[in-house]
């Protein structure tokens, strides 16, 4: 960011002028940039094993039986004697024992590239192997004439699975399924529609891979399909349009009084006829186009079943559900926490590194519970908290008042619920949480309001120089919101104290961002034996008291600085 640009001139020409603190410095990249290059390749790449993990996770509790496609297409299945079906992308078999249910004489292929998700098929109450031949596959990749006769099937289903291939890699899927379809085949597809909800969330989220490709809390995927976009992709590997609708649908959640709108794409194919005339083609472009349009209009068929469960709840809701966050149990010291913390595996996609705990957290709370002396009496801000907020917790035991803050909504929100759910009614009076956004001086203001300008004692932060651009922001904030006066000698100089791990900033920035700022190094641990420091103040935080022999990483820092 230009603003960003022009402050690190500044310091790098020895230039003491501060930035205007009007600026709003940002944190967080824009809310529009997109999934990085390197995580768009590892989506590609492990794309097999997050869906792995989904199915490990959910199992066959997730999607519900699609009990509607006999409704939908019931004539396609039924008579011309017994047919042979292909579900491609069968999951955990959701489609496929339903339509074995309603056409018992069916022969049904299913494939996924999911190996859990197959497993899930044949230890299934209902497989068959005289019904049902489930197989791993990836359709991108792997030749279905393996397992498969060539020109062998009648039906081949793809219910929301193209959706979760990249657009580039789709057409190897339709060419693969052209291979085992008979030439009077069809395939029966329903899939997102572009302008569904869903969408609409991802488009203000850093989660975008490419035009209607979107990546998932989990690393899923899901593609979000025009109709001129799939027409012409399977116009152009071998299938021509029999029936395409676009379903419109208002859905209600009561419960948080919330009205959505789902959209998503039904259609038929079948095998291109190289006898057809263009002007024949023409007239069913046309008749296609009409249908397209006038179910738009109304809304769809009213009586065509929503398949609610293909969204996860935060591409419908904006929210993310109880089962992507993990309770942990922390035991520090003498205090006991359970914390709600955002799973694992939700991790990668998520722009806040506040939905998770540091190891730095851990060494500071343990740091602050077996020398209370350094906050006993002081008024605390604890910067960048996030939804753990272990330090802030045990510092409110001893402080005067304790501040935790972080600049992210959710996890301020996870913050509050695990405050609220951890410690003593009466420490709450004394705890309290605030949203910052380093360099955001409304954000300051506010913040400067609870301890009546007085600034504070004593400022935490537990890795909070991950990410080099806010350096900056982050040392003239503690700038503005540091109290003022004290002495070396009654031991009550404002300190602001660093614990982290040297990651993407190594420790020369940070010193000249603090030197520019007004902030000088009074300690550091571990020592270096060339300093001239003198290591007490820190040293005497960990003397018999164990705490180096519960170090959760031998590379964690930290630092103690005060105002010049």
């Amino acid at each position: 960011m230009l603003e960003e640009k022009a402050i690190g001139t500044a310091m790098a020409s020895g230039e003491q002028k501060s930035p205007a603190q009007t600026q709003r410095l940002q944190i967080y990249p824009n809310t529009n940039s997109g999934v990085s290059p390197f995580w768009r390749e590892k989506y590609e790449k492990d794309a097999k094993r997050y869906w792995d993990v989904f199915y490990k996770r959910h199992k066959d509790k997730f999607f519900k039986d699609r009990h509607y496609l006999d409704k939908e297409w019931g004539e396609y299945f039924s008579g011309g004697g017994k047919k042979v079906i292909l579900e491609v992308g069968c999951g955990a078999g959701n489609t496929i024992f339903p339509v074995i249910a309603s056409n018992p004489d069916a022969f049904v292929y299913a494939c996924d590239f999911s190996p859990r998700a197959v497993e899930l098929v044949k230890t299934h109450e209902d497989y068959k192997e005289s019904h049902v031949s489930a197989f791993v596959c990836d359709l991108t990749a792997d030749d279905l004439s393996q397992e498969i006769l060539p020109t062998s099937v009648d039906i081949v289903t793809m219910i929301f699975m193209l959706s979760a291939v990249s657009p580039e890699k789709m057409p190897l899927v339709l060419q693969n399924v052209r291979k085992v379809i008979k030439p009077n085949g069809y395939v029966l597809f329903r899939d997102y529609a572009t302008g569904d909800l869903a969408q609409e969330r991802f488009s203000t989220k850093d989660q975008k891979i490419s035009d209607n490709f979107y990546v998932r809390g989990d690393g899923t995927r899901a593609y979000y399909f025009s109709n001129e976009f799939l027409t012409n992709l399977f116009k152009e590997n071998g299938f021509d349009v029999d029936k395409l609708h676009v379903y419109c649908k208002q859905v209600e959640n009561r419960s948080r009084e919330l009205i959505m709108n789902r959209r998503w794409v039904q259609a038929v194919f079948h095998v291109s006829d190289s006898s057809n005339s263009s002007s024949s083609k023409e007239a069913e472009d046309n008749n296609v186009d009409k249908e397209i349009k006038q179910n738009s209009l109304y809304g769809g068929l009213n009586d065509s079943a929503v398949d609610l469960s293909e969204g996860l709840a935060i591409d419908m809701f904006g929210v993310l559900p109880s089962s992507e966050y993990e309770i942990i149990e922390i035991n520090l010291r003498g205090w006991n926490f359970k914390i709600s913390l955002l799973s694992k595996e939700y991790q990668h996609t998520c722009k806040s590194t506040g939905l998770m705990l540091w190891e730095s957290a851990r060494l500071m709370a343990s740091v602050l519970a077996e020398n209370p002396s350094i906050v006993a009496g002081k008024r605390v801000l604890e910067l960048g908290c996030g939804s753990g907020g272990i330090c802030s917790m045990i510092a409110a035991g001893d402080a005067d008042l304790v501040v935790a803050t972080d600049g992210d909504d959710f996890a301020l929100d996870l913050l509050a619920k695990n405050v609220a759910s951890n410690i003593e009614p009466s420490l709450l009076t004394k705890l309290t949480t605030k949203r910052l956004e380093w360099g955001n001086k409304d954000h300051i203001e506010s913040i400067k309001d609870v301890v009546s300008n007085r600034g504070f004692d004593v400022i935490i932060g537990t890795d909070v120089t991950y990410i080099p651009e806010s350096i900056l922001p982050l040392f003239a904030t503690a700038k503005e919101l540091i109290a003022t006066g004290g002495s070396h000698e009654d031991g009550n100089v404002p300190a602001l104290i660093l614990c982290h791990i040297f990651r993407r900033v190594d420790e020369p920035t940070l010193l000249s961002a603090a030197t520019h700022f007004g902030f000088r190094l009074v300690d550091k641990w571990p020592a270096e034996t060339s300093s001239n420091l003198s290591h007490s103040i820190i040293d005497n935080w960990f003397i018999d008291n164990g705490l180096k022999d519960d170090l959760p990483s031998t590379a964690l820092n930290i630092l103690l600085f005060c105002k010049e």
